[in-house]
């Protein structure tokens, strides 16, 4: 399938109206039960779920630290909002240490270096991280992600 890509030209094809396109999947169930990340979550070395929906323009995971544990330091060319599911930690982002803990929104800015710690040793905590990877995907750029 081949998508039309639009130019300053192609201005006067604006559309006046919109019409909604249902995709064939509009749910994504038991996503922590589901496996389809686990080459993901080897490679980040923490698990990660991945969530399988038709999305454009924003994606969703849900990533996890064990007990004590931390992620690699890393950087990527999309911005991160990560919500607090449970659990209580710290994030390095470049050099600014931001505590968090439940119910706490972070913000992860595009190409910033930055790892994730699980200061709770006896129990895990998790995360819904919401980022716009797919839209520069979409719009010709790369969303790209780089280990330390």
């Amino acid at each position: 399938m081949t998508t039309k890509k639009f130019s300053s030209a192609d201005f006067g094809e604006t559309k006046s109206s919109l019409q909604a396109h249902l995709p064939p999947v509009l749910a994504h169930k038991a996503v922590e039960k589901d496996n389809i990340s686990n080459t993901f979550s080897k490679e980040r070395k923490h698990p990660v779920h991945i969530v399988n929906l038709p999305s454009n323009s924003i994606s969703m995971t849900i990533g996890g630290l064990l007990p004590g544990d931390r992620s690699n330091r890393h950087r990527h060319s999309y911005e991160t909002l990560a919500y607090i599911l449970e659990g209580e930690g710290y994030s390095m982002i470049e050099d600014q240490k931001i505590e968090w803990q439940a119910g706490d929104v972070i913000y992860i800015p595009n190409w910033a270096w930055h790892h994730h710690v699980n200061t709770n040793p006896s129990s895990p905590a998790r995360y819904l991280a919401c980022e716009n990877a797919p839209m520069l995907q979409n719009l010709g750029q790369l969303a790209i992600r780089e280990e330390a």
